[in-house]
């Protein structure tokens, strides 16, 4: 399934030109055979950063969203708090999955990782560290791995189309009850 994936860099300093997180997601984006929806490079401001999430969360050429920077612990970093809010679901086990495989790269550094995922309005959403390294491992060993149908026994690409069901419509046709 080819996605549309948009790339924000979240940082007062980068540019186009040095963005390595960026343009290592732009070229893995390519290399799976998905296509480049957007990127923006933004300032470590929440509601600029709240503002283009919502923007790509109404978007229909965008599928999902990866978010590079802003997730240590410094003041300036604001992603979890910008991004949290607009989540509709939030992917525990990605975070969780990412520090462990960090944890083999950078030992006990790995706990000041705020990365985390989840979804809303039938997007994924990533928000991964700034670094290159860190970007290379969460898509290498994670987010291109689910984003490919090919992975088993399951992956998110299968469940993309259902991620607008509504929770409150029925799964199917009811079954009678022994109290029936």
């Amino acid at each position: 399934m080819n996605l549309g994936i948009a790339v924000l860099t979240v940082s007062d300093t980068r540019t186009l030109d040095d963005d390595k997180s960026g343009n290592l997601l732009v070229e893995r984006i390519a290399r799976d055979g998905h296509r480049l929806a957007a990127r923006v490079i933004r300032s470590d401001d929440r509601y600029g950063i709240r503002a283009q999430v919502s923007n790509w969360l109404i978007d229909e050429t965008v599928d999902v969203i990866l978010i590079t920077g802003g997730t240590g612990l410094t003041g300036r970093d604001l992603v979890p708090e910008a991004v949290k809010p607009l989540l509709d679901r939030i992917t525990d086990g990605f975070g969780e999955l990412f520090r462990m495989l960090s944890y083999a790269d950078i030992g006990t550094s790995a706990i000041q990782s705020r990365a985390f995922a989840g979804s809303a309005n039938g997007r994924l959403v990533f928000c991964l560290p700034g670094s290159r390294g860190a970007c290379e491992l969460a898509w290498d060993k994670i987010i291109g791995l689910q984003l490919s149908a090919a992975t088993r026994p399951c992956n998110l690409v299968d469940i993309i189309p259902r991620m607008k069901e509504s929770p409150d419509r029925p799964a199917g046709p009811k079954r009678p009850s022994n109290r029936d």
